[in-house]
């Protein structure tokens, strides 16, 4: 069985018209799927603006059930186009009770599960802890027709813990859809030192694990920030395999080698190695005594 697998990244720009958002989603999966995707990433939180940057009541009516009307139609397109879909949705669980959730769709039209966000920043520009619960479900993987793949989401980027785990779960790559950018007001010094960090760490999650990282990010200027784009791919020993255009959207398949896997954690042997007996102190909040 062959182990390679054609992924889709659609990095996009978003306006405050959420049917249009939707839409032009949808073309992209196509478009993605005519380049020969076989497992189509979309961007967090594609369905809008970036509504966490203002903490506004109002952006509470932009979510919606999951299930819901959002994976009905991407069920009927999945199967349709014979992929999978990743969807990054604003879920409303039950009155006043919010997620950060990303569904997963087989190439069969079936709805396989959500993960919901499991850290959430509270930042300038980035007041998530307004709008989403953190995560209940634990860390996710989903056996699609085409791999196994784990979903993170945004901030769960810079976790360490996050990619261990979900790796550890069997996902043979690691899905993050992203929505982070540049404030208006920084440097270009800062700019380039913010956009390799959040790529560096998220490349390191491939070295440490074995295990591709596929990252898709918005585009376009929203409210005094500009979205980074960056959207990339990195292979199984972290080697960047593509990167996107910062300021312009795109559509792009990249085929990665599954197989590899086995070859770096065979060579580079980490999980052998782990000191499974030691790692309790991981669980403090900090190593002070108290």
């Amino acid at each position: 069985m062959s182990k390679k697998v054609n992924v889709g990244l659609v990095q996009l720009s978003c306006s405050s018209n959420v049917k249009d958002n939707f839409d032009k989603n949808v073309k992209g999966i196509r478009e993605a799927a005519a380049k020969g995707a076989q497992i189509i990433c979309l961007q967090e939180l594609f369905g809008s603006l970036y509504f966490c940057d203002v903490e506004d009541y109002d952006n509470f009516k932009l979510a919606e059930a999951i299930p819901g009307p959002a994976t009905d139609a991407f069920q009927a397109l999945a199967k349709e186009l014979g992929v999978v879909i990743i969807a990054s949705l604003f879920e409303k669980r039950a009155e006043g009770l919010y997620h950060n959730t990303t569904a997963v769709i087989d190439a069969d039209g079936s709805y396989l599960g959500k993960y919901r966000k499991m850290h959430i920043p509270d930042d300038p520009g980035y007041y998530e802890k307004f709008y989403f619960t953190p995560g209940d479900l634990g860390y996710k993987v989903f056996k699609t027709k085409f791999a196994t793949v784990g979903v993170l989401i945004c901030w769960d980027q810079w976790y360490p813990e996050a990619a261990r785990i979900t790796s550890l779960m069997g996902a043979d790559i690691l899905f993050y859809p992203t929505a982070i950018g540049w404030a208006d007001h920084q440097t270009e010094e800062v700019n380039t030192d913010q956009y390799n960090a959040w790529q560096t760490i998220q490349r390191s999650h491939s070295v440490a694990n074995g295990t591709p990282v596929v990252s898709v990010n918005r585009t376009g200027i929203e409210a005094g920030m500009q979205f980074w784009g960056g959207s990339f791919v990195s292979n199984a020993q972290g080697r960047l395999l593509y990167q996107a255009p910062h300021l312009t959207e795109e559509i792009h398949v990249q085929e990665i080698d599954m197989s590899q896997t086995d070859y770096y954690r065979t060579h580079w042997p980490f999980l052998r190695d782990r000191r499974i007996d030691s790692y309790a102190p991981i669980q403090k909040r900090f190593i002070d005594g108290d």
